[in-house]
């Protein structure tokens, strides 16, 4: 891994934003900023070669701090409108952040149809459980018995996989890590950028201040601890049994194949649909006389 220095880390921010950042005190949020920008660092990206799309959340603010092309959209819409601006700048670097309700709940459909078209666009689903900025309310992901803001009760939704989801509409690069696992996070965003056709990284995150304390899950650095103890990586999950790997978060990279990327399909396409010559040499001649 190169080692990434922090002069290299600030010229990707924009420094006119106040700082410390929006995010409440223990939110995850940050480690994933500072991942992120060690992989597009490591990868020697210009900044005007990335574009960073996000809806509305906690994590769709990360957009306000990085000195890339940004745009802070509507909620639910960021892969939407990512999908616009890679069709008409098919060079750009089309990184997608969103949140476990955002890509899932409020853009699923969005987020489904992102996966099976395999445009070359990165999407990062940091998954915290929750709608935090919004409300509190529960998500796909919240977890049974948990509460919210919509669950005072306690969840009976069952919940969703968001890879799962993402390997059944067809994504050909999917990974997941924790943000507890800040270097593993660098080195999977590094991957799908790299990867030529649809990524999704699933970032398991914490909210320590509304999802946390409402659930009695501890501070911070508690939360990020069972990040670490209860998550695995793909390798030892091949090799652990059954009852060793139940209700593991499983790290890694769960498929990485080739497909025809969408954009380059379409340029195919539209190459195709163009009037064929058909005038002679000669003919050619009498029309410039």
């Amino acid at each position: 891994m190169v080692n990434i220095s922090q002069k290299v880390i600030h010229r990707y921010l924009r420094h006119n934003k106040k700082f410390p950042h929006v995010w409440c005190s223990g939110c995850s949020n940050g480690i994933v900023l500072g991942s992120l920008i060690r992989a597009i660092a490591d990868l020697k990206l210009d900044r005007d070669d990335v574009t960073m799309v996000s809806g509305i959340g906690c994590s769709s603010r990360m957009p306000t701090y990085v000195d890339f092309n940004t745009c802070h959209t509507l909620h639910g819409r960021p892969i939407a409108f990512a999908t616009g601006i890679k069709l008409h700048k098919p060079e750009q670097n089309v990184i997608i952040v969103t949140g476990d309700g955002d890509a899932t709940a409020i853009g699923g459909n969005h987020f489904i149809h992102a996966c099976r078209r395999n445009m070359d666009m990165t999407i990062l689903v940091l998954n915290n459980h929750i709608y935090g900025m919004t409300g509190g309310q529960h998500s796909p992901t919240t977890l049974i018995n948990d509460y919210t803001s919509t669950t005072p009760h306690g969840n009976i939704d069952p919940t969703f996989d968001i890879c799962e989801l993402a390997l059944g509409a067809g994504a050909t690069f999917v990974a997941r890590t924790t943000a507890y696992h800040a270097i593993e996070t660098q080195k999977l965003i590094k991957e799908a950028i790299m990867h030529k056709g649809v990524s999704v990284v699933e970032i398991m995150s914490t909210c320590p201040v509304i999802y946390g304390r409402l659930n009695k899950k501890g501070s911070a650095s508690d939360m990020l601890r069972w990040l670490k103890e209860n998550s695995m990586t793909v390798a030892d999950a091949e090799k652990a049994t059954p009852d060793k790997k139940e209700g593991k978060i499983i790290r890694g990279i769960l498929r990485q194949e080739l497909r025809p990327e969408y954009c380059e399909s379409y340029a195919k396409l539209i190459e195709s649909l163009q009037p064929k010559e058909t005038m002679t040499p000669s003919s050619k001649e009498e029309v410039k006389k």
